[in-house]
């Protein structure tokens, strides 16, 4: 089989089975918040976000995340001071803190043992042969004011230790799919693509594992033409290509320079983050080399 071929069949999203799998775990999901007494009469809404929402999923990382969120109270933040309106504070039952407990139970209810509740931000259901692993992240509504009055929407998380953060789950669907209309379909098999060269460079020993979302991110950015190739060989290594070359060096001080996650509501590359431009060129020189495309 050529490496065109191989591309071409690397294209596609998961299986039907596995398609199958994937919406029966949101469903039970589903059943299960909204068969919780407690939150009953409140406004707890349930979707799901990712690579599953966004049709980049791959077989090897099939799992779905969902967020339950709570908008009862809602949180926000300022570019600057006098930006927002005044409002009353929350002072609801609404608290990270209860939010977790009772989806917690609410998940226990639906799933039994198979809850893990160990990690630092969501709930990890495991899978069975009737569905696939699920992330489930509580949160709470989220705006955000920018000095131009425009509100930016988007989820506040909060973790066990307190700390936060914030997700643009709706942001990054709508970009990933203004993107994949740009490029006639394929910036998102581009994606899939390049997910499954991470799996198998990571299952033949060649690289480290990359995060999905940081290997979708990475796609993005790259410019939309390079998807227009004629063949999937081409566009592959032009993408990889731009990776490299323009994550060499620091980070740039003109912001209109540096790199987006898709939702293009934060930086790609920033303190915060679990990766490094240094990873991001890693990645793409190990894939170089692994499909051989200096040959």
């Amino acid at each position: 089989m050529t490496l065109e071929e191989k591309f071409a069949g690397w294209t596609d999203v998961s299986s039907p089975t596995e398609q199958d799998k994937q919406d029966r775990t949101e469903r039970m999901i589903r059943d299960a918040v909204d068969a919780h007494p407690a939150f009953e009469g409140y406004d707890i809404e349930v979707y799901v976000k990712g690579s599953y929402a966004n049709k980049t999923n791959v077989r090897a990382d099939s799992d779905v995340d969902v967020a339950v969120q709570c908008n009862e109270a809602l949180y926000s933040d300022e570019a600057k001071p006098g930006t927002k309106p005044a409002g009353t504070p929350y002072n609801g039952i609404w608290t990270p803190t209860r939010l977790r407990s009772e989806l917690k139970e609410a998940l226990e209810a639906k799933f039994d043992s198979q809850v893990d509740d160990s990690g630092s931000t969501a709930f990890r259901i495991n899978s069975s042969s009737a569905r696939v692993d699920a992330d489930v992240v509580p949160c709470f509504d989220y705006r955000y004011y920018l000095s131009s009055g425009e509100i930016r929407d988007g989820a506040k998380v909060f973790k066990k230790d307190g700390t936060s953060l914030v997700n643009y789950s709706r942001q990054q669907l709508e970009n990933g799919e203004a993107k994949d209309c740009r490029t006639g379909d394929d910036y998102k098999s581009a994606v899939r693509i390049m997910k499954r060269v991470e799996n198998l460079m990571v299952e033949n020993g060649v690289h480290r594992v990359v995060p999905s979302f940081f290997v979708e991110c990475l796609v993005y950015n790259c410019l939309d033409d390079l998807f227009r190739r004629s063949t999937w060989t081409s566009a592959i290594k032009g993408i990889i290509y731009h990776i490299w070359s323009n994550l060499e060096g620091t980070e740039p001080t003109d912001v209109t320079e540096r790199w987006l996650e898709v939702s293009e509501c934060k930086y790609l590359f920033q303190s915060t983050q679990d990766w490094t431009r240094k990873d991001g060129r890693d990645f793409a020189h190990a894939a170089w080399n692994y499909l051989e495309l200096g040959k």
